[in-house]
């Protein structure tokens, strides 16, 4: 057998044993979505996942501009709602880590070549859908708690937005690869 045919039998033993894998790992969310404005609020401070991809959308939107917000925004509605009517990914515990990778490699490969940007924006729709999709899941319906995970949102977007709008593109790409590396051990953590 040729080592061309070898290395792809294993690169698609491989993967399929991964996905089999995440198919075994429930989605257990991050817990309660029922705590008021106060406990929506708080909630993107307090998860490390969610703080670092809202910073990624931040620091995409200082970046390429507004396009990458109204991705984050369909996403979260979509996901929102998919959740919400009980749809659901298998392993997307771990698929909203590799999310916070995935948005910080397509933000790096986007301020890289200058090009991209429809990636980034896609990418940014996933990853804030999959989050959302989370916490459908297991909101018991109350709308104040979805007005202050907004507000909370937001703010840590508006924020990461206003302080990444003064980097350079040296430290926008640190950043960016600080934000993949970041999920890849989120996403790696519980093993």
């Amino acid at each position: 057998m040729s080592s061309k045919l070898t290395r792809s039998l294993l690169a698609s033993s491989a993967a399929g044993l991964a996905l089999s894998l995440l198919s075994l790992l429930p989605a257990q969310a991050h817990g309660g979505a029922d705590h008021g404005v106060m406990g929506g609020a708080l909630h993107p401070l307090l998860g490390l996942d969610h703080l670092l991809l809202l910073i990624g959308v931040g620091l995409g939107v200082a970046q390429l501009g507004r396009g990458v917000l109204v991705a984050a925004l369909s996403g979260a509605v979509v996901g929102g709602l998919f959740g919400g009517f009980g749809g659901s990914l298998p392993g997307a515990e771990l698929l909203a880590a590799l999310a916070v990778a995935a948005l910080g490699a397509a933000l790096f490969i986007s301020l890289r070549s200058g090009q991209a940007q429809a990636a980034v924006a896609l990418t940014t729709a996933c990853a804030v859908g999959i989050h959302a999709m989370l916490h459908g899941l297991e909101s018991s319906g109350t709308a104040g708690w979805w007005a202050g995970a907004l507000l909370g949102s937001a703010a840590v977007v508006a924020c990461s937005a206003w302080i990444a709008q003064r980097f350079d593109q040296r430290k926008a790409l640190g950043a960016a690869a600080l934000l993949t590396c970041a999920g890849g051990l989120l996403a790696i953590a519980p093993l």
